[in-house]
């Protein structure tokens, strides 16, 4: 799940492994991959086996008990991870107002000092693609992936992006949906996740296009009213919940630092969903046409994969990118204080 995108997103085909099983070799090999190892999630069942990725399900793991992720840790990878990536967000107490998050500078703060911040005011730290930037991050997402493709008969993912959230008690982030499939582990803290169903008036396909389309941010409005429909989820370390492709959702979090593991990837009816999703929005733009969505690699989905490839390589859509300006910074010496600009 991370925080909603500013940048565009792409759907098109799979990306190439980064370097497969050889990336794990020499002094990269971390002992979490130790063939011996039990699952790292402890409660698969036939069940969740065959509905994972189709429904939304809830599991037990045993992800926070690494040390990799105490205070040392965390500051340890903010200072790792590199600082021009490393988004900083805050966002009101209003889950309504989903235009107001704004966006901050983490400066030159170290590690230890911007989880002193997240620990003291109310912000969001977004980690994305971890793995691509962390060698320890990348033997995580890689055994997470194993684990998941060796108890789902089938299964083959990719584009798979592995994100820390690290974020500061009360923190919320808005009403939103993401194109990929999603997993969300908790590892500190404990918040409230809200699941919204796939359908009117949660999201419609008009919306779903416009995102899919990137017309769009993947955040928008959001009405109280449809917690009612919602499936909610108490994470707390040691929980990990995943939920439908596009399901809508929101978060909250509660009176304490929160760290969570956000895990999106692709597999090819996922990667198929969300090009279908492309060509009807190309369909209806340029033809007038109402098209549905159809699941599955039928005749009708395989030719609508055609037009949504053909659209993109003509460029016959322009993505709106949304660049949030830098609001408001951090200082090492008020960590719980978020610091405007100068006035001009």
């Amino acid at each position: 799940m991370g925080l909603p995108r500013q940048g565009p997103r792409r759907v098109a085909g799979p990306r190439r492994s980064r370097a497969g099983q050889d990336l794990l070799v020499g002094p990269l090999q971390d002992p979490i991959l130790r063939e011996d190892r039990v699952s790292v999630i402890t409660d698969w069942t036939p069940q969740k086996a065959k509905a994972f990725g189709r429904e939304n399900l809830t599991f037990q793991h045993a992800l926070h008990e690494r040390p990799m992720f105490d205070d040392e840790g965390l500051a340890r990878l903010l200072d790792l991870y590199p600082r021009d990536k490393l988004g900083v967000f805050t966002m009101g107490g209003d889950p309504k107002a989903w235009t107001t998050w704004r966006k901050g500078s983490a400066g030159n703060l170290t590690g230890d000092q911007l989880l002193e911040a997240a620990k003291t005011g109310r912000i969001w730290l977004n980690l994305r693609q971890t793995n691509d930037h962390v060698p320890e991050y990348a033997a995580l997402a890689d055994e997470i992936f194993a684990d998941k493709e060796a108890n789902v008969p089938g299964l083959r993912t990719f584009k798979r992006d592995l994100g820390m959230l690290i974020s500061s008690a009360n923190a919320q982030v808005f009403y939103h949906l993401d194109v990929p499939l999603v997993s969300l582990w908790q590892i500190r803290g404990q918040k409230k996740v809200w699941v919204y169903p796939v359908a009117d008036p949660y999201v419609g396909d008009l919306a779903l296009e416009k995102i899919v389309l990137r017309e769009t941010a993947e955040q928008f409005a959001f009405d109280p009213e449809w917690d009612k429909g919602a499936q909610e989820v108490d994470l707390t370390p040691g929980k990990m919940v995943t939920w439908r492709q596009n399901a809508p959702h929101r978060i909250e979090n509660g009176p304490m630092l929160n760290v969570s593991i956000s895990i999106e990837f692709m597999t090819p009816p996922a990667l198929m969903r969300a090009n279908v999703i492309y060509a009807n929005g190309v369909l209806r733009r340029r033809l007038g046409a109402n098209p549905r969505i159809q699941e599955g690699f039928g005749p009708t989905a395989l030719g609508k994969l055609a037009v949504a490839r053909g659209a993109k390589a003509l460029g016959l859509q322009t993505p709106h990118v949304r660049h949030l300006p830098v609001t408001f910074g951090l200082d090492a010496g008020r960590p719980g204080v978020l610091i405007e600009p100068p006035r001009p």
